[in-house]
């Protein structure tokens, strides 16, 4: 496939990738397959030299293959997975361990006053009382005006029933950060290197002091609709902050530096990757809204900043 030359978002210049195909253009209608991309073969550069995080096993900078697969053009809805629990009666696992993870900022004087414990590291995590996708915030909390926001407090387990229901898989890490660069080679950003160009605000991330004062620079003191924001060179929304977003693969920190074709990760671990950062992230605390940045978390594990988007090899079926 070839390529032309354009002048990306901040005056990066950028190379548009032909080989990426809108599947709503096959159809020529707003649907429900259509918020896919279509990704043909090619190669990019995963990771980096220059590793802002380094435990976290950010490098070293590989040549790295794929073959074609789809991916979601935005992350999981409210809405989405609404429809996937009306059809199957499926439980999430927060809602079996009867709690999850939430950001003290975001909770009520109410749901506060009952918690007596937190994350030691990071004291404003707080384990919630009837926290899930639908009460986000606790009891005393809805999503009916977010339908269009990420699902929130869903597990890698949760993600995976999601994507097998729908036909679809979670995809692995190389894919989503060759998705989330945008036809950029060797940048901080899905847009490039400068964090707001021309003061424009290209995600949901955290301004202000944290975790004492969020301004709210960009809109959003928490999520966002999951088309909010400026979209990558591929067409992809929200492809850093917003929600962190689960992979397929298991945790290491040690990568060859040798060229792989499409890599899937160890074999076996206790911790699955997570890609994005999400509205809580500010540089001098997690600075993981880079696209060479990631994360982790236990399959099991949900919180009030986690959510997913789908890929596949094929074209699913119509849900």
């Amino acid at each position: 496939a070839g390529s032309q030359e354009a002048h990306g978002r901040g005056g990066v210049k950028a190379v548009r990738d032909l080989s990426v195909l809108n599947v709503g253009d096959l159809f020529g209608v707003d649907c429900f397959l259509c918020r896919w991309w279509l990704f043909r073969e090619g190669m990019f550069t995963m990771g980096t030299d220059e590793p802002e995080i380094r435990q976290d096993g950010e490098g070293p900078a590989r040549r790295v293959r794929l073959n074609g697969f789809y991916m979601d053009q935005h992350e999981v809805s409210n809405e989405d997975f609404e429809r996937f629990v009306n059809a199957t009666g499926y439980l999430t696992e927060a809602e079996k361990f009867g709690d999850s993870f939430v950001f003290e900022g975001m909770l009520s004087e109410e749901v506060k006053s009952e918690i007596h414990q937190a994350v030691a590291a990071a004291p404003w995590w707080l384990p919630v009382k009837g926290a899930n996708w639908k009460h986000p915030e606790g009891p005393d909390s809805n999503i009916f005006n977010r339908m269009d926001h990420p699902v929130l407090h869903v597990s890698w387990n949760d993600a995976v029933a999601f994507c097998t229901w729908a036909g679809k898989r979670l995809p692995t890490e190389a894919e989503w950060e060759y998705s989330c660069r945008g036809g950029l080679e060797n940048r901080l950003f899905p847009w490039g290197n400068k964090l707001q160009p021309k003061g424009q605000h290209y995600a949901n991330i955290w301004q202000g002091v944290f975790p004492s004062n969020n301004t709210a620079e960009d809109g959003y003191k928490g999520t966002a609709p999951v088309t909010a924001f400026p979209p990558n060179g591929y067409g992809l929304y929200n492809i850093v902050g917003n929600a962190w977003e689960w992979t397929s693969d298991w945790w290491a920190v040690q990568h060859s530096a040798e060229e792989a074709h499409n890599p899937t990760g160890p074999s076996s671990g206790t911790d699955k990757v997570k890609k994005g950062g999400s509205y809580m992230c500010h540089k001098s605390y997690c600075y993981r809204y880079r696209c060479a940045a990631r994360s982790q978390n236990t399959p099991d594990s949900s919180a009030s900043n986690l959510g997913f988007r789908c890929a596949a090899d094929a074209l699913p079926e119509r849900q």
